[in-house]
């Protein structure tokens, strides 16, 4: 783990730090209550006095009865992310993460807590918070905190709720942490803004989404990133593989489990052709959907010509459009004006990390009703009648609205895993100040463990062949630039 990482490029521009929490996961203007589970009795967990069979209450968590269930749902994700059991096994002997202290803010799932346990088995203590407040899976989260992970999450939380558990998180007497893992900056901010001692004493973060990213390198831009981040978002493992293939199955999982819509024929505009559109419109196409694209990115844009799609501006195509889909992390991407203008009947829905793409604010306005159809599907009707509809209120459609494979976020999950091996073991000086990238060559050991899955057998270079290329027999294959 002695390979130093490449700095990533810093680019121009920055949004004041408190805009940039303003436009944080959390931005909500309903209440989540009919998001929680219709089973469960509707007392805040912050109200309720909760205890595990270990004595400890050091957690707050939907249900901690719901742990045995839970236990299941985190054994059959094992089965299928074979790496990250093996990553726990080769290093569990010499415990690389002893000493560490993991505060963590992802979504919370089944997959999420085998990295987790992953991280406790190398030597770490974890405390965890939720990324999203309608992606944790209550049951999971009841099981960490059975076995003595300290969890503040429950599907459905209110912005206030999102803010509260993310302090619980940091703010524990007697222990502090050393590491970050972030999923779309909130944690990080929140330590920044909150805890300026503490951020100043963490020996890494590690950031896998691209608007935390982007929040990274505002910090950095501006002089105050005081410590080395780990860009995964932008490595090779993360960009190829969980953006593009687990959206390519998710988007149609999403879609067929709240709306049960037929894809054959209709007319889809995806905003954004970068790896989460591409896998999204490679998925509509198959099934017969008409797909256009809008682009800011002329070299995206040329992609997507060449891939047989047309790329249109979102307001030419509007009127026509049967399902809006968004993956673009910027924000009014979808504006209210567009919105008054879609068909009846018009899916809208966002697969980027932050609900700030869709114009939701706008439409909680007297002319308009809101009407709840089931779990996270809004019917927003207009005062003709027309109805629109909305998923998960403009967030995270897969992981609001469903689930995703558990492989590809075994080799997210496992790259985070190194990432954070790395930057805690690394000795003084290696990493500056600074947001960097993975190498190429732990690239390529990640997708190396993975390959057993598929029965799969590499050819070696010989040593000629070696030489004529300039490559080692071993790796890298690929320089460190390409993506």
């Amino acid at each position: 783990m002695n390979h130093k990482f490449s700095k990533f490029p810093t680019k121009a521009g920055r949004r004041s730090l408190s805009r940039s929490i303003s436009q944080s996961s959390t931005d909500s203007y309903s209440s989540a209550a009919s998001y929680t589970d219709s089973s469960d009795d509707e007392t805040s967990p912050r109200d309720k006095a909760q205890v595990n069979t270990h004595g400890s209450s050091d957690f707050c968590v939907k249900n901690i009865k719901q742990a045995e269930f839970g236990r299941r749902e985190i054994e059959i994700a094992e089965q299928d992310m074979s790496a990250l059991i093996s990553l726990r096994k080769r290093a569990q002997g010499e415990k690389p993460l002893a000493g560490a202290k993991i505060v963590g803010c992802t979504h919370i799932t089944a997959q999420t807590a085998v990295l987790i346990e992953t991280l406790v088995a190398l030597g770490a203590q974890c405390r965890w918070t939720a990324c999203n407040i309608y992606s944790t899976q209550n049951e999971v989260a009841a099981a960490l905190a059975e076995t003595g992970v300290p969890v503040f999450a429950w599907k459905g939380e209110s912005e206030d709720d999102f803010w509260w558990c993310i302090d619980r998180c940091v703010n524990t007497e007697g222990w502090q942490a050393n590491m970050i893992l972030d999923d779309g900056g909130d944690l990080t901010h929140w330590v920044y803004k909150k805890y300026p001692s503490v951020f100043k004493k963490v020996r890494g973060i590690v950031e896998e989404s691209v608007t935390g990213v982007h929040r990274l390198y505002q910090l950095s831009k501006a002089g105050k990133l005081c410590v080395p981040a780990m860009n995964v978002n932008d490595s090779v493992t993360k960009q190829k593989f969980d953006n593009l293939y687990c959206c390519r199955e998710s988007i149609l999982d999403g879609l067929k489990r709240t709306t049960d819509i037929m894809f054959g024929g209709k007319q889809v505009v995806v905003c954004g052709y970068g790896e989460v559109g591409k896998g999204c419109c490679t998925a509509l196409k198959a099934l017969g959907a008409i797909v256009c694209i809008t682009e800011i990115d002329p070299i995206c844009a040329l992609q997507a010509c060449m891939d047989g799609f047309r790329v249109v501006k979102l307001s030419e195509v509007i009127r026509q459009m049967d399902v809006v889909i968004t993956c673009t992390g910027n924000k009014n991407v979808v504006t209210r004006e567009q919105l008054d203008r879609m068909k009846n009947g018009c899916i809208v829905c966002n697969m980027g990390h932050s609900n700030t793409e869709i114009d939701v604010a706008s439409l909680r306005s007297p002319e308009l009703t809101w009407e709840r159809v089931r779990s996270q599907v809004d019917h927003i009707i207009w005062p003709d009648g027309k109805r629109v509809v909305l998923l998960a209120e403009g967030r995270l459609l897969n992981l609001s609205c469903s689930t995703v494979p558990t492989f590809v976020l075994s080799i997210t999950a496992t790259t985070q895993a190194l990432a954070l091996i790395e930057l805690f073991n690394a000795p003084e000086g290696r990493y500056k100040q600074d947001v960097y990238l993975l190498p190429k060559k732990m690239d390529e050991y990640v997708a190396s463990l993975h390959l057993p899955n598929f029965d799969a057998h590499l050819t070696e270079l010989s040593d000629e062949q070696a030489k004529y290329m300039g490559l080692n027999k071993n790796g890298p294959f690929k320089p460190n630039y390409y993506r």
